[in-house]
């Protein structure tokens, strides 16, 4: 259940997509928490001694506070106010007014309080009073759009512009990797329609993929006789159905889009209403998916190659008659040949084979370009249409002056157009092609859903009394699901006939086959491998666990990485800069040739010195290449979040990616973590007379309230005591209070009990007697905790517990020592157990008895000492640390709020994986860096050369369709260098770890 946990919490209360953009990182202060649910953490939260206290709300909300401040008088002073808020925990944002002398702050109220923040300002040097409050923000819903037609950075960043000056929209992210948009928005002031104009009118194409409400859509599709009479009957019985909220019909395509509340309706209820509406004339089925990334992205690929085919049957004659034929003295002669004038025959048939390449398997270009320039932007498709049109332009001004002169011998550039055309034609082919590539991870996922079920129907009486093949689309809540062996489960649900082995490694990265019963949880996706089991489905459609983990890994690698804003700067003055270099290259060869400033044999003998300038001036203009800059981070993040994936390792985004590939300390909580977190009762020591089971009882009855793994493996303990009992309840427990990080106290039977840590009873005000301190020196000698329980006011007994290191977990701090990784431990636990603990797998630092706030001081601390924090943890107590950390790393069997608030979850709850992610971050990034450095390095030594550097001294130019292929394959080597990142292998060492764990066993 580990990875439902964590895929649950992924979605906000309200349905919308929890978002995945980079926060700011404030050394010296806490980050906010980055999930709602986080907030409840610092005082709801246990830790690794005590028992985990019940939470009163099951979510907590931002809330926004207006305060006024006296003695405000500059810009210096709001700097100090503002700073002095940041710096408490809890803050999300402080917004300072000095005209209004007014302050408003978003805070959680979980981690500092109005009074707190009042008191920060007074102790600033200023006098502030609340006069707001407001409890609720604004609801955002997250969209997310396919947009067709990006060529380079500057499309996406026109895009993202547009969108981000919307009324309504909080965020705005367009990726250019994966052709699409995710866009924060305010459903009350903008609409996913609205959006989609903006996109429409900055010359885009957009496809909508999800709105972002918490509501399922299915599209069918409706053959027969779809007229208005019958559209409408469709509509009005579609929506009369209970769960539908909305229905959409193009009777162009014989679609019907509906959106539903799955827990009340599915799609074989909308077939079935559409069906009986057409009284038989109609029949509807799934429609097929025509608005997936893959087959958007094979059209794409198939265009591309079919128009660098037809550029071909144009391009090939016009090089042939221009460059290959002219040398062959038969067909030199025809071509020779004069039809007006000095107009010969070859250079007719350039230029009647180059212009359709130039005006319409080209058109693409000048579209692009009309596009960007239209919203005062520069891209790629500008470079290329004003360089082609030079060549072609030039060329018919040659053409026509040779068809009205007696003399003028001229030379036309109409190859280079052409051929420019085609090897960026076959450019893009193949960087879409590799492009494609990036994104397998996300393809391999989505497969593992099975294409069809076996739907189960019963009698009144609970007997099967058919089976049916359907589509898996068309599983509907609690439908009954039968699971042969070797197949597939076909949707989230719950065993309610059967049992078996289901292999859940290719969702939670278990290896180990897991047992299934009666009651117990599955997982769609998973493999059944032996027994037959009859599942209840109980998340279908977009709710499934394999829904939200693509969902996931899409907005990871939708997120863009800080590094990659040093590409978009440098993309957006790029274009601009390349034309001003390409009118100074062809000004300062024409100047040259025009004062004769070097010898006219340096001339090639079929141009002028004009012509030749021009030459360098197109070839500076096309083998600038904004695109390789542009796709250098993106792809990389594409493939490292994709290859985590497959690993195990869920990373959230790029700023996730870049901050791992940081990390030069590590801490670990304890609980969990470092250990199994199954923890086991070992012995008991009672320091009064009395039954053993009568001791357990009190005990048990109190910490049966309790979620702590402490508490819960004394209560699987006591139960040992009432075995003739199958479900024995324990006494009522009055007056329950859990102590964050110390046990619990209540009533029972009207005695007084106490159940926790030495410091919990001596604040108890009860004594501890020296035989008890002995026996909890030795409990701690021995790595094991030691619970004490008292009655009445006085200690009656010690549980000792032990919770097991977890499998190499001493092999893997030794390996991130040798790659200069410090390791600490910071737990709730006492501090024997934890040094002990520490000792064995050979950790130096230790922070022992830690509160939740203290854990997230201690993370502060190391920050601002200049270490790169990443923080590894599994509970509710461990969720204020990993937010406050550089890198969270949650344990994936760990609490859904310690997963939401992680930036990067390890399913497998192994530790070896702390390494994997370090590693695979690090070689993520180097990867990225190569890409710089090949498409930085390939502009500043391609743009000289094409400028006509060595021209002088070995008389070596680069013709302009040579340049453009050079600029085709500069983002195809990029796109390809990213792809190597497919086969990353984790560090060997891990390997023989493994294999030394299965030996062990």
């Amino acid at each position: 259940m580990a990875s439902r946990i964590f895929f649950l919490s992924c979605l906000r209360a309200d349905g919308s997509y929890r978002s995945l953009s980079p926060r700011p990182h404030y050394p010296s202060m806490p980050k906010y928490p980055k999930g709602a649910k986080a907030s409840a953490a610092a005082n709801g939260g246990g830790d690794d001694s005590g028992a985990t206290p019940q939470e009163e709300e099951d979510e907590q909300e931002k809330k926004v506070a207006l305060f006024s401040v006296l003695g405000m008088t500059c810009g210096a002073c709001a700097g100090s106010v503002e700073k002095a808020i940041k710096r408490l925990p809890g803050i999300h944002d402080a917004a300072v007014d000095v005209l209004n002398a007014r302050v408003q702050v978003i805070f959680y109220p979980a981690f500092v309080s109005e009074d707190t923040i009042r008191e920060t300002i007074d102790d600033a040097g200023f006098e502030a009073a609340l006069i707001k409050e407001e409890v609720k923000e604004k609801p955002t819903l997250i969209c997310r759009l396919r947009i067709k037609g990006m060529t380079c950075t500057s499309c996406s960043s026109t895009i993202e512009s547009a969108l981000q000056a919307i009324a309504g929209v909080r965020k705005a992210l367009v990726a250019l990797a994966t052709e699409e948009a995710e866009i924060c928005y305010d459903p009350k002031l903008v609409s996913p329609t609205q959006l989609m104009e903006v996109v429409k009118d900055t010359g885009f194409e957009s496809i909508l993929i999800t709105t972002g409400e918490d509501r399922n859509r299915v599209e069918l599709r409706v053959d027969g006789e779809l007229d208005g009479r019958s559209m409408s009957m469709v509509k009005n019985s579609l929506q009369a159905l209970p769960g539908v909220e909305d229905v959409n019909i193009d009777p162009a395509l014989h679609k019907v889009t509906v959106s539903y509340k799955s827990d009340q309706t599915g799609p074989r209820n909308f077939i079935e209403i559409i069906e009986s509406t057409g009284s038989g004339r109609l029949r509807a089925s799934l429609y097929p998916e025509g608005g997936g990334r893959e087959l958007h992205k094979h059209e794409e690929i198939k265009q591309y190659y079919r128009s660098f085919l037809w550029s071909l049957v144009f391009a090939i004659p016009v090089f042939l008659t221009s460059m290959v034929f002219m040398y062959i003295p038969g067909i030199k002669h025809g071509l020779d040949k004069k039809v007006v004038n000095m107009l010969s025959i070859g250079e007719l048939l350039r230029w009647i084979l180059s212009t359709p390449v130039q005006f319409i398997i080209g058109r693409r270009f000048y579209t692009g370009a009309y596009k960007a320039l239209r919203h005062g932007s520069a891209n790629m498709d500008v470079l290329v249409a004003l360089g082609t049109n030079a060549a072609y332009f030039y060329s018919i001004y040659s053409v026509l002056r040779a068809a009205t002169s007696q003399n003028f011998k001229g030379t036309d550039f109409f190859e280079t157009s052409s051929m420019l055309i085609s090897f960026i034609l076959l450019g893009k082919y193949l960087e879409i092609l590799a492009k494609g590539k990036t994104s397998e991870a996300i393809a391999k996922l989505m497969d593992l859903a099975p294409e069809t079920a076996t739907l189960l129907t019963y009698d009144n009486e609970g007997n099967v009394i058919n089976e049916k093949e359907i589509d898996s689309r068309l599983i509907q809540k609690n439908d009954v699901i039968k699971v042969i062996p070797g197949g597939k489960v076909a949707s989230d649900g719950f065993v309610i006939w059967g049992q078996s082995y289901v292999n859940e490694s290719m969702i939670t990265g278990e290896s180990r086959p897991v047992g299934k019963r009666k009651g117990d949880t599955v997982i769609g996706g998973t493999v059944n491998e032996n027994g037959v089991l009859h599942v209840q489905a109980t998340h279908v459609g977009s709710e499934n666990a394999l829904s939200q983990i693509v969902r996931l890994v899409e907005s990871a690698q939708m997120a863009k990485a800080p590094v990659q804003k040093f590409a978009d700067r440098i993309s957006k003055y790029f274009v601009p800069l390349v034309i001003i270099l390409a009118f100074f290259t062809w000004l300062a060869w024409f100047l040259a040739g025009k004062f004769s400033s070097y010898p006219k044999s340096w001339i090639p003998s079929s141009m002028d010195s004009f012509e030749l300038a021009l030459q360098f001036g197109i070839s500076v203009m096309v083998i600038a290449c904004p695109c390789a800059l542009g796709l250098a981070t993106p792809t990389a993040v594409m493939v490292g979040t994709g290859v985590g994936a497959s690993q195990g390792v869920l990373i959230k985004g790029g700023q996730a990616l870049e901050s791992a590939h940081k990390v030069d300390c590590v801490v670990f909580d304890k609980t969990g973590t470092l250990t199994t977190g199954k923890p086991v009762v070992v012995s008991t020591r009672l320091l009064k007379h009395m039954l053993l089971r009568d001791f357990y009882e009190y005990v048990a009855a109190a910490e049966v309230n309790s979620e702590h793994p402490l508490a819960k493996a004394i209560v699987q303990y006591a139960k040992k005591f009432k075995e003739e009992q199958e479900n024995h309840l324990w006494p009522e427990a009055e007056d329950f209070i859990s102590v964050t990080g110390r046990g619990v106290k209540a009533t029972v039977g009207n005695k007084e009990i106490i159940v926790g840590n030495k410091s919990l009873m001596l604040d108890s005000g009860i004594r501890v007697p020296v035989a008890a301190r002995e026996i909890l020196a030795e409990a701690e000698e021995m790595a094991q905790t030691g619970i004490m329980v008292s009655l009445d006011g006085e200690v009656v007994g010690i549980i000792t517990v032990s919770d097991p290191l977890k499998p190499n977990a001493q092999d893997v701090i030794s390996l991130l020592k040798s790659m200069e990784v410090k390791s600490i431990m910071v737990t709730g636990d006492n501090w024997g157990t934890a040094n002990a603990i520490a000792k064995e797998v050979g950790i130096d630092t230790v922070v022992a008895e830690a509160k939740p706030e203290q854990k997230a001081q201690k993370i502060k601390e190391l920050q601002m000492s200049g270490l790169t924090v990443a923080m590894v943890g599994d509970g509710i107590n461990d969720s204020p640390a990993l937010v406050s950390a550089d890198v969270g790393m949650a344990i994936g069997a760990g609490t859904d709020i310690a997963i939401e608030a992680a930036d990067i979850v390890l399913m497998k709850s192994n530790l070896e994986d702390v390494i994997t992610a370090i590693d695979l971050s690090r070689k993520t990034f180097s990867r990225i860096h190569m890409n710089y450095i090949w498409a930085l390095g390939y502009n500043i030594m391609g743009i000289p050369i094409a400028a006509g550097v060595l021209f002088p001294s070995s008389r070596f130019r680069l013709p302009p369709w040579i340049a453009g292929a050079a600029m085709a394959a500069s983002s195809v080597s990029v796109v390809c260098c990213s792809l190597l990142l497919k086969n990353y292998r984790r560090p060997k060492k891990l390997d023989t770890l493994q294999i030394r764990e299965i030996l062990v066993e």
